[in-house]
Formats: structure tokens, sequence, C-alpha cells
């Protein structure tokens, strides 16, 4: 599976986003989907995941209630939702896909990435 996240770019705290990961390759309804952020100095976190089906979903403690991932199996896609944005959200967000059904937070879990979107978040 190849993925192409876009979306990313500079906002101020409170504001929204919305991100965007076209997947091409392989059937994308086969595959459950993750949202990860990588901070500069930080690992690699999880922050949402969705089922193959999409009905399904998890979230990081810290983006739960502001962000909401969903998906569009005939255009294989998957979106993330951000409101209230964060200076803490300030990050390099990638998609990822999984063989696993289910919504899958580690990384490990995942088989295939994207190249990532940047995030800034301005106080």
């Amino acid at each position: 599976v190849q993925l192409q996240a876009s979306g990313g770019g500079l906002v101020q705290a409170g504001g929204s986003l919305r991100l965007s990961c076209a997947a091409s390759g392989r059937t994308f309804s086969n595959y459950g989907m993750g949202w990860f952020r990588q901070a500069p100095g930080r690992n690699r976190e999880f922050v949402a995941a969705i089922s193959k089906s999409g009905r399904s979903t998890s979230y990081a403690d810290s983006v739960k209630g502001r962000f909401t991932i969903s998906r569009d199996n005939p255009k294989n896609s998957v979106y993330l939702q951000m409101n209230s944005l964060k200076p803490d959200d300030t990050a390099v967000h990638y998609c990822a896909a999984t063989a696993y059904v289910s919504a899958r937070s580690a990384t490990w879990e995942y088989d295939y990435w994207g190249q990532g979107t940047l995030i800034t978040v301005s106080s």
C-alpha cells in the first residue's frame, strides 16, 4: 500500500485542520488505518486509529474529544479532523496501514507508512 498524506500547515492555537491520506496499490478496505505523530526529539506516538470497516475507532487521551478519524473506502482515503489545536500538537503527522482489521495503537502493528505532513501550531 502506498500512502500519501496531505493537509498540514501552520495554524494558530484553537484553530482547526483536516488531514487527508490517500491510499493506492492494494485493496484499501482490507486495512485498518491509523494516524501517528512525531515531534522533534520525541518518539513517534499514536494519535488515532480506525478499523477497516470504519465502525471502530481509538484515540490517544491527549486528542480525545478534539480529533476525529474517519475513512471513505470507495475513495481509498482516511481523514483526521483536528479541532482546538494546541502548540503541543506540533509534529509531523503520519498515516499508516495495518493488516489488523481493528483499530490498533502500536507502531509495530503497522505495515505501511506515508511520508508525513507537518503541523505547526502557534501560541
